[in-house]
């Protein structure tokens, strides 16, 4: 779907590439050379999950042109090649014994890096929430600001005011006056295209009641009445701890903007892709971290290593926009069956705005 653009001059310049060994096999008449490859690939008899991974392929690298436009425009050259990185992410894959193979650029706006995340997130700490009995999710929020003010505002402002909080209690708890505050907490930032203002927020999951009582006081306080109001903060008690957990774990912005956020509900194909205000966020959230925990400490699996797999008999696909598939590099077939559907194509061919936010 949509033209095919050009590689970048410097692409792949720090995107990591899998290892060619000296070896080399015949393969259909064609010698092939050892690939080294990490970790355990995809199953690819998962129909679901491949038609997903190619739907977010295509998402990204749609996203990854207009924000390398945007960059380029703005004259925020450094911006580029991380997005280039991100358009050449998975571009080349292997597929070998029913497992798809390739490097990732592990950039935050990256939804096939994203998604992966979002699991090795999961798989950690849903057993850690699943032993709370009763936890709270909570949203604290501010005050929207214009793009001018972002990145102070997440810096100095959200970020500053939690870690005080926290440091406050942590004191507290260690005289034995108070209690110890944990949770989880994810970072992010949604964009009023109507007010043209960002709306930097913490999502939190904490273990009682009585933590998520202490954040919204204390946070009230932080702020002030100038900045922030209590209606604009939220608590209630988990109920799907899976869900709840899914729900923090996002890519620190929405990709997919509504046309007016003061509206229930969007009609079908209303949708839009903000890229110069995506940009603006992701400029301000650089170096911060999107995702973590307060308050206790994860066990690390220090068993778990990299596997190291030596492919000497695979399949070679790339990735084709106009078929928003990966193609084989011999047969031409195509790798998942995805298709576009009629919404998605209009949004990724004509509803991505680069308008200055």
């Amino acid at each position: 779907m949509g033209k095919q653009q050009p590689h970048s001059p410097a692409s792949g310049s720090s995107l990591n590439t899998l290892v060619q060994n000296g070896t080399s096999q015949m393969n259909n008449g064609i010698y092939k050379p050892e690939i080294t490859v990490h970790g355990n690939g995809t199953d690819v008899s998962n129909d679901k999950a491949m038609k997903g991974k190619a739907k977010r392929k295509t998402i990204t690298q749609a996203m990854a042109l207009s924000l390398v436009d945007v960059a380029k425009n703005n004259g925020r050259l450094e911006r580029m090649q991380p997005y280039w990185n991100t358009y050449h992410c998975q571009n080349k894959v292997y597929s070998s014994g029913g497992r798809l193979y390739g490097m990732y650029c592990k950039n935050r706006f990256c939804t096939l890096c994203c998604a992966n995340r979002k699991a090795d997130i999961m798989n950690r700490y849903l057993p850690i929430i699943r032993q709370w009995e009763a936890p709270y999710f909570v949203t604290l929020t501010v005050k929207a600001v214009p793009a001018r003010l972002l990145k102070s505002r997440i810096k100095k402002g959200i970020i500053r005011a939690f870690q005080q909080i926290t440091a406050k209690y942590r004191k507290k708890h260690q005289r034995g006056k108070g209690i110890k505050l944990m949770g989880i907490k994810s970072l992010e930032c949604n964009f009023n295209p109507i007010r043209k203002t960002y709306n930097p927020h913490l999502h939190l999951i904490v273990p009682s009641k009585e933590i998520a009582d202490i954040l919204v006081k204390e946070w009230l306080l932080k702020w002030g009445k100038e900045f922030t109001s209590s209606k604009a903060q939220h608590r209630t008690q988990v109920r799907n701890k899976e869900q709840a957990l899914i729900e923090i774990v996002k890519y620190g912005s929405k990709i997919f903007t509504e046309p007016d956020v003061n509206k229930k509900a969007t009609q079908k194909g209303q949708h839009q892709i903000h890229t110069a205000a995506l940009d603006n966020i992701f400029r301000a959230m650089q170096g911060c971290r999107i995702f973590e925990r307060f308050g206790f400490n994860l066990v690390l699996d220090q068993t778990h290593e990299k596997k190291k797999t030596i492919l000497r008999t695979y399949e070679k696909w790339e990735f084709n926009m106009q078929h928003s598939d990966w193609l084989n590099q011999e047969t031409l077939k195509g790798l998942t069956g995805y298709m576009v559907n009629n919404e998605l194509y209009t949004l990724l061919s004509a509803k991505i705005n680069q308008t200055s936010q």
